[in-house]
């Protein structure tokens, strides 16, 4: 009997090594890219070089994100993208084809946690959904 409990016992311990391992190895999502295929991608292309496929319905070619540090010399103009992503102080976007996407993340999060969770901080939702996508197109810039 106690030689089929320790059986038991290792194959309970083999299969909860085995199922952690399984677990570990499991990708993170990448919040970043999800946000930028979600809404970036059908104009700015899935590798962001302005060339999605909306890209021929737009008035104005969607923006080469690859090239976004180069064009600055070197360096992203990160307060100047959060701010035409967001849409503060930014006027028009040039020829408005590109959405306020400061306004489309709470809206989009009032009607996903507002009915789920009560109060949260829109503002500070918003600004992470900001800076993972402005994280996430640093990381696609021609070096």
């Amino acid at each position: 009997m106690k030689h089929v409990s320790k059986k038991a016992a290792l194959l309970a311990v083999s299969l909860a090594l085995c199922s952690g391992a399984i677990w570990a190895q499991q990708a993170k999502t990448d919040q970043g890219k999800v946000e930028y295929d979600t809404n970036c991608a059908v104009c700015h292309g899935p590798a962001a070089k302005g060339d999605g496929p909306l890209n021929g319905l737009l008035r104005a070619s969607a923006t080469d994100l690859t090239q976004l540090a180069r064009k600055n010399q070197g360096i992203l103009p990160i307060n100047r993208m959060y701010e035409v992503i967001a849409g503060q102080g930014v006027p028009s976007h040039g020829s408005r084809d590109m959405p306020i996407w400061g306004h489309t993340y709470r809206v989009e999060d009032a009607q996903r946690y507002h009915e789920a969770h009560g109060n949260y901080d829109a503002a500070a939702l918003v600004r992470a959904r900001i800076l993972l996508l402005i994280e996430y197109i640093n990381r696609l810039q021609a070096r």
